[in-house]
């Protein structure tokens, strides 16, 4: 089987700081990680939500804990992971019925996902903080 002709010769070692991923293959890795960040920050959303359908004892420790900064960045951290996750989604579910596929349209609407999903974090995020 004859090997395709290619007009850049392929690495031999792949050096990960040196590779320059497009837009779209960014915006692919962090669904992905947006996803697994979800899926292992669960049983702390779910402890949370347990705890502010609780009783009055514990609601007054939900309040505490939502005090804490640094439980605030983590929930403002999944609150973009789930926008992005949503986001990028929706343009992977179009990109699975062959609507924009074409090259720039596929970097315009990676950078699309990236801007609507940080935006909506700053302005949920301002709002919930």
């Amino acid at each position: 089987m004859a090997e395709a002709s290619s007009s850049k010769p392929r690495p031999k070692h792949l050096d990960l700081a040196k590779i320059r991923l497009p837009m779209p293959g960014i915006v692919s890795i962090l669904h992905r990680i947006s996803g697994a960040g979800l899926f292992l920050c669960l049983p702390l959303l779910v402890w949370l939500f347990g705890l502010s359908v609780g009783t009055p004892e514990q609601l007054e420790t939900l309040r505490a804990v939502l005090g804490n900064v640094l439980v605030k960045l983590i929930l403002l951290g999944l609150l973009w992971a789930f926008l992005h996750h949503f986001c990028a989604g929706i343009r992977f579910l179009l990109l699975d019925m062959h609507k924009g596929i074409e090259l720039p349209t596929a970097r315009l609407t990676a950078g699309v996902v990236l801007a609507v999903s940080l935006g909506l974090t700053v302005v949920i995020g301002v709002f919930t903080w």
